[in-house]
């Protein structure tokens, strides 16, 4: 789920329980004023929204700690919320009735303020019962996610590994010195493969795809040929992305684009920065005859896709089409700056 989408769910479930509460307190329809259902929403949406506003402030100070630690925190900050708000209001209308505070004394400046920590209490039990539906939803999201990513790497790496080990096999009498950096790169890219697939900065991931690339140059030799733009390479290390991202697409671009020409195919690689957009495009040459069969394996680019969107949300943009002979994959993502 998206921030925004975070808010707008909040707003919306703030106001229909600042609604419930002035009919509460009208006990009737006949009795319900609407400037005081708009003092309840006004009131209710601020102590809401400035709740989340600190949420999102000590959220990463927060991460460390267990769940019911940081329930309790945030029971005991919605409280203090409203009783400060309470108090400011409760001064103001003061101010507003007297002009002066010279004569306000503690039971004006304290007005009310039973109820609207017992109103806090409401507010509190709400608040946690939908931070915690939330948060079930978003583990239930990851779950899956990881569950696709681990069926997608499953039945990659036989492939990869029987036809890289293969090729390891062919060059050891002919060339052990080669034979023995593609054992170097293989380890490397399957020791990424069964690492958390965390985020890395892009320079890391690109370099771990030019490692599969070398090993699959000398699998196809001169079939292959990958042509790398990167117009601005001292950024790399400050953009992030999920750990391997790249290298699916380019074994899907490689498998599909080269493996079944019979001559020479050259895989072209775009990483372009443009302020806090990062644009990917990866093409390949294909065969008319055998785009049915494309896009029937999918799976690979779709982990991808859901990969990116857990990490930056609704900013990414994944889209892939074929013309001219060419297969072109385009990925845009917007990235914080770490």
């Amino acid at each position: 789920m998206g921030h925004r989408q975070y808010l707008l769910e909040l707003f919306i479930s703030s106001n229909v329980l600042a609604f419930l509460l002035a009919l509460a307190e009208a006990q009737s329809w006949s009795n319900l004023n609407v400037w005081h259902v708009l003092e309840y929403i006004l009131y209710i949406n601020w102590i809401l929204l400035a709740f989340a506003a600190f949420q999102d402030l000590f959220a990463k100070r927060l991460a460390q700690y267990t769940y019911l630690s940081v329930m309790i925190f945030s029971f005991i900050l919605l409280q203090v919320i409203v009783m400060c708000t309470t108090l400011v209001l409760n001064i103001v209308h003061y101010w507003a009735v007297h002009f002066s505070l010279q004569n306000i004394s503690t039971s004006d400046i304290s007005h009310n303020l039973i109820l609207h920590l017992s109103y806090g209490i409401l507010l509190g039990a709400f608040c946690l019962r939908y931070m915690y539906i939330r948060e079930q939803a978003v583990l239930q999201q990851h779950s899956e996610l990881n569950a696709r990513v681990q069926a997608m790497q499953a039945r990659i790496h036989p492939h990869f590994l029987f036809n890289s080990l293969n090729s390891v096999v062919s060059l050891i009498a002919i060339d052990p010195d080669k034979a023995e950096q593609m054992l170097i790169d293989l380890s490397k890219l399957f020791r990424a493969s069964f690492q958390e697939l965390k985020l890395v900065t892009l320079k890391e991931e690109i370099q771990l795809s030019k490692q599969y690339i070398a090993i699959e140059q000398i699998r196809l030799g001169e079939r292959l040929n990958v042509e790398w733009n990167i117009p601005q390479p001292g950024l790399l290390e400050y953009v992030q992305i999920p750990l391997l991202t790249l290298q699916p697409l380019i074994e899907n671009s490689i498998f599909y684009g080269v493996e079944n020409q019979m001559k020479d195919a050259k895989i072209g690689i775009l990483v372009e920065i443009l302020q806090n957009q990062v644009n990917i495009v990866i093409t390949n040459p294909f065969l008319q005859d055998r785009i049915k069969v494309r896009q029937g394996h999918g799976i690979a680019l779709e982990n991808v896709k859901q990969r990116l969107k857990a990490h930056f949300g609704d900013s990414v943009y994944f889209r892939n089409y074929a013309g001219n002979g060419l297969f072109t994959m385009v990925i845009q993502y917007q990235y914080k700056n770490r």
